[in-house]
This record gives C-alpha cells, structure tokens and sequence, in this order.
C-alpha cells in the first residue's frame, strides 16, 4: 500500500490467529481496503462529527465517537443505549456505508460466524492517551451475533479478559488493518484497550480509528 521509501513497516500478509474459543484475530485483514473504509468514515463524519460523550458518572471520554448504521451507540447522565437519531443533530444516523457493511460481513464469515447483518457501527476515533477501560458489550440485547472490531492507524494494545472482570487480561498487539472477532461462548468478555502511545500514521496522522460493528436487537 505504501512506497518501499516509506518509514512505516510495510503490512504483513494476512493470516488468522484463533485467540480462543469464539475468538478470531484477522491480521491484515483489510489493509489493502483502508483508503475506501477511511473515506466512508470521513463521510459518517461530515453527517454526524465526532464527539467526546459522557458516562453516566459525569466523566467525560477519552476516545471520540460516531456512528453509521439504523441504530447508533450514545451515553450522557442518564445512561447508556442505541437511538435512531444523533442527539446532537436530531436526525438520524447516517447509513452504513457499503464498504464498511460488506467488510465486517466478510470479516465475521471468515472468523465462522455466516449470517452476520450489522445495523450498528460505533466508529472510535483514539488520539494519543485515549483508552477505554475493561467493559462487556451488553446493550445490544442480542447475544446470539458476535463482535467484529476493525483497526487502522495507530497501533494499540487491546485488553482480552475473559468472562470474570477480577481475571488479569492478555495484552494483543493490534495492528493497522487487523480484525478482532468475537462471538459465541466468548460474545460477553471483557475487554479494553490501554492508553494509546505516541505515533504518527501515514493515513490517520495521530489517531488509531476502531469500528466496531454489532446487531442490535431492534
């Protein structure tokens, strides 16, 4: 994707590495698509920006958000949970584009989970610092569909605990263009990721960017 002169390391070919049961890290799974996805999300963008939300203690995030799809992921003071409408606009998220829709289709066909129509993606956009903190994904009500989280730009460590938030997370190394999985008896695990560090990425500058697509049951 990029010129040999080029100081970033050149990606890896693709490979599949099985985590654990239910658990599929794809790496490189879509380098070779991250100037399409890039573009599809700078699109999200221009309907719906980016935004720094708050928890329901007051604590403000770190990572900034948007989203694309029918339903979209929010939370303020009164909690978390998806709406159809942006509440900083009022209008409704803008649609999944179908760059991003046919990648995490295909992403979660390759990690065994066929069938998989996303109608939400949460897309993180991470400056240097952001983290996000061990938690489950539980507010999509439907537990029967996995999780497929894609990566570009800056590389992070992703936080991969387990069913019990007291168990000591693994630490993986994840990459620009590499997707994570995770579905079945493994669908409700903790996870997070540590505070990103320092970096500059040819396509995304400072940031790592995460979507993380998920069916929510309507």
């Amino acid at each position: 994707m990029h010129s040999s002169g080029s100081l970033w390391p050149e990606t890896p070919s693709p490979s599949t590495e099985s985590l654990a049961e239910g658990i599929t890290l794809l790496r490189g799974f879509c380098a070779n698509e991250a100037f399409a996805l890039l573009d599809s999300i700078h699109a999200v963008a221009e309907i719906s920006p980016f935004r720094q939300m708050i928890v329901p203690s007051g604590h403000t995030m770190s990572v900034a958000m948007t989203n694309t799809g029918d339903l979209g992921w929010t939370t303020d003071r009164t909690g978390y949970r998806y709406t159809t409408l942006d509440p900083t606009s009022g209008q409704p998220w803008p649609p999944m584009p179908a760059p991003l829709l046919t990648l995490a289709q295909n992403a979660a066909i390759a990690s065994g989970f066929a069938g998989f129509t996303p109608n939400a993606c949460l897309i993180n956009r991470y400056a240097v610092g952001a983290r996000l903190s061990l938690h489950q994904d539980r507010n999509e009500q439907d537990y029967t569909h996995p999780i497929v989280s894609v990566s570009l730009g800056l590389p992070a460590t992703f936080l991969l605990g387990t069913l019990r938030r007291t168990d000591t997370p693994r630490r993986i190394r994840i990459e620009h263009g590499d997707i994570l999985v995770w579905g079945g008896p493994a669908r409700l695990i903790y996870h997070g990721v540590a505070p990103i560090r320092p970096g500059i990425h040819p396509l995304t500058g400072p940031f790592r960017i995460n979507l993380t697509f998920r069916r929510v049951a309507l």
